[in-house]
């Protein structure tokens, strides 16, 4: 039976005008934590669009690869390059073998995309992946709700909270903004 790798929990937020996206920095193999500082998140665009990614490393970074070419062959249209990726990801026999996830922020819009061919844009502009992501969400849907707190450190404060329940997410913390600037 294969060692099953758990590594991630990825939150982004598009709130009040601003955008943000982070991750934890725990890597786990089996039953050992091995390495604590592993950065899941990336600006890619020219600082305009923020990635996650969850499962494999190799996975993620081949599918993240991939999404900034369809970005760069869409002209920078993020709704249009997750939906190109998908249906690559779901047809190519190659793609389709990969097992990861990516969330993706743009200064006004959040996807998750996975290899089942969904692009989901949460209606309230909230995106979490990988095994904490779902304690990430519930905090930040409660700390957007009623807190008077940033973007960038809503997105902090939720991951910190998945940390304190989850396992396999710790509370070395990387977070990201996109600057209005775009760099």
């Amino acid at each position: 039976m294969p060692i099953e790798i758990r590594s991630t929990t990825i939150l982004g937020l598009v709130h009040n005008g601003e955008a943000a996206i982070g991750g934890d920095g725990q890597v786990t193999l089996g039953n050992t934590v091995m390495k604590h500082n592993a950065m899941k998140i990336r600006k890619i665009s020219d600082g305009k669009v923020l990635c996650g990614f969850a499962g494999a490393s190799a996975d993620a970074f081949t599918l993240m690869e991939r999404f900034e070419d369809k970005l760069e062959q869409y002209r920078g249209n993020v709704h249009r390059a997750a939906v190109e990726l998908a249906k690559d990801w779901r047809t190519d026999k190659y793609l389709r073998k990969l097992e990861a996830m990516l969330a993706i922020i743009s200064e006004d819009k959040a996807f998750i995309i996975s290899g089942n061919g969904d692009v989901i844009e949460p209606d309230d502009q909230i995106v979490a992946i990988g095994s904490g992501g779902m304690y990430a969400l519930a905090a930040a849907k409660m700390l957007k709700k009623f807190s008077n707190l940033s973007t960038k450190e809503i997105v902090a404060e939720s991951l910190k909270t998945a940390s304190e329940i989850c396992i396999y997410t710790n509370d070395k913390i990387h977070v990201e903004v996109i600057d209005k600037k775009g760099k």
